[in-house]
């Protein structure tokens, strides 16, 4: 019998509808509208379970903890805002890297993370066209 139904739904729900990969207190948060009294003990226990059911991957950025999205997705890349942190997904790939490969190295898979700014946390393009300012061209010296 499974435990846990509703949290274990609540939690799979919160990740289906960020349509991005997410931090389990980025899943804690959003699962609470649904089951106010979750606690985040319960959403690793669910996170491990739904992995090892295979329905969640865990997408692993260097230096980061893992994230957690729906399994099933063809193959693809990620982008991390340099501002906000969030992941989301890029359903593109350059393709065959193995040119890149030192000579002799078979290359297997790879995996690719973008960064930069996400639309949320980007300039507005007015802002970001903008000239720059000149340098102040007169220095004054004090004796």
């Amino acid at each position: 019998m499974e435990r846990n139904t509703r949290q274990r739904a609540a939690i799979r729900d919160a990740i289906a509808q960020a349509e991005r990969p997410l931090l389990p207190q980025e899943v804690l948060d959003a699962a609470q509208q649904q089951v106010p009294g979750l606690g985040i003990a319960t959403v690793y226990r669910n996170l491990k379970a739904l992995v090892a059911d295979g329905e969640l991957n865990p997408v692993m950025l260097p230096g980061e903890n893992p994230r957690f999205e729906l399994a099933g997705h063809q193959h693809h890349h990620h982008f991390q805002c340099l501002q906000c942190q969030r992941v989301f997904d890029v359903h593109a790939c350059p393709g065959d890297l193995s040119r890149l490969a030192p000579p002799g190295f078979s290359v297997e898979a790879h995996d690719l993370t973008l960064y930069g700014r996400c639309k949320d946390c980007a300039p507005p393009a007015s802002r970001r066209r903008a000239p720059k300012a000149a340098p102040h061209k007169h220095a004054h010296t004090h004796d």
